[in-house]
């Protein structure tokens, strides 16, 4: 079958030093492009991660550091990887929690603000997850009836989870799903804003899920004390929790993310601070206004201050200034 395709979709997958979302760097990536007239497009490439492989990742995925010591580094990629992948949605197994949020780290390292605002992303696990609840292999297996072969490098598990995704929506195309509230759908469709919908139900601010959108569409925490409150409810009581995130061990994405709503909450305090100085300076009290002086007329002199005529001195007035001094 063909996916019913509006723009690009661009499963990829990526082989890591580790899981740390904020510290660990890719080390193999692979982008398999579905077009919307059905054609595929594959890219894959190693990358050089700065950093050693500690064993325990190389024994997962074959690769270790003499294999991509003459790799490029992914700055030196990150362009050519975020011009091919384009205005393409995003799809992966485990990429909402994962895939994702490393590649968005790695593209801000670069200096690339890779634009998530307008993109849809499937994660074919939670689809996996939701209706029959197993691994990759398994998965593969299950939609497949096929084993997969070299598991573990990037481009066999990419090429695996496309095929999954395909087989997912030709055998759920009719199924219903009843959620958590009882509501019965069928959303496993042809349709990549459906299966985007469906693959992501805690509604990610950051993809490493430190900030999810509640009901009403507002950010809140999802972890620590303040789990559960509004991001700008916290900033609100206590504004000093920004300034520790901000200096904390969190990805990139997630201080991006809580410095554009730090940006809009400040905005919004700003303009509040303006409406009620306006209003109270509307209500302040007028003071009464003094007289004004009266105008001179042009051309015409200044009045002047009349002196009370001087007295002659008398014999009767020296008398008394005799009899007061004593001369």
């Amino acid at each position: 079958m063909k996916l019913n395709l509006k723009r690009p979709l661009a499963f990829f997958d990526l082989e890591t030093t580790g899981v740390n979302v904020g510290a660990d760097r890719i080390v193999e990536i692979a982008i398999l492009k579905a077009m919307p007239d059905g054609t595929e497009i594959i890219k894959s490439m190693r990358i050089n991660p700065e950093m050693p492989i500690p064993l325990h990742s190389s024994l997962i995925h074959g690769i270790y550091d003499e294999d991509i010591a003459t790799a490029p580094t992914f700055k030196a990629v990150a362009v050519e990887l975020s011009e091919f992948i384009g205005d393409a949605d995003l799809a992966g197994y485990n990429s909402n929690r994962f895939d994702i949020p490393v590649i968005l780290e790695e593209f801000l390292r670069a200096g690339i603000d890779f634009d998530m605002s307008d993109r849809k992303f499937v994660d074919v696990q939670n689809i996996f997850h939701q209706m029959e609840q197993r691994t990759l292999r398994a998965a593969y297996k299950y939609y497949c009836g096929k084993d997969i072969i070299n598991a573990h490098s990037a481009e066999a598990d990419i090429t695996a989870t496309y095929q999954v995704l395909l087989a997912q929506i030709e055998r759920y195309k009719d199924v219903d799903f009843e959620d958590k509230q009882g509501k019965i759908s069928q959303p496993v469709q042809n349709d990549v804003e459906a299966l985007h919908i469906f693959t992501n139900m805690n509604k990610p601010v950051d993809f490493a899920g430190r900030m999810v959108f509640n009901e009403n569409d507002e950010e809140i925490f999802n972890f620590g004390k303040h789990k559960g409150k509004t991001v700008e409810q916290v900033f609100d009581t206590e504004p000093s929790y920004y300034a520790w995130m901000k200096q904390g061990d969190f990805p990139l994405y997630t201080k991006k993310k809580l410095d554009e709503i730090w940006a809009r909450w400040s905005k919004k305090k700003d303009l509040l601070k303006q409406e009620r100085q306006q209003l109270a300076e509307a209500n302040r009290p007028k003071q009464a206004q003094p007289r004004p002086q009266q105008v001179q007329e042009k051309g015409q002199a200044a009045p002047v201050k009349k002196e009370k005529p001087a007295v002659d001195v008398t014999n009767d007035m020296l008398e008394q200034l005799k009899m007061k001094f004593g001369k």
